[in-house]
């Protein structure tokens, strides 16, 4: 189930912690998913919430379900 936050809340990720277990750079991890390794750093940092469409293509990046990834602060 994927929860949609309202009011300005912010997801929380475990995006920094598969991508140093998997041995991939921001930049790596950019260059895959199509965004600028400052947009990886401001998901992993909680100063953006990516859209649907990237979070999707993270969890695939990922092999692992969004709600694996993103969840309510």
């Amino acid at each position: 189930m994927l929860y949609i936050i309202g009011g300005g809340g912010r997801m929380q990720n475990s995006i920094r912690a598969l991508r140093t277990e998997g041995g991939v750079s921001q930049r790596e991890l950019a260059e895959a998913l199509g965004v600028s390794r400052q947009t990886v750093n401001s998901i992993e940092t909680g100063r953006y919430d990516p859209s649907l469409p990237l979070a999707i293509a993270i969890a695939r990046h990922f092999g692992r379900a969004v709600e694996e990834i993103f969840h309510a602060s």
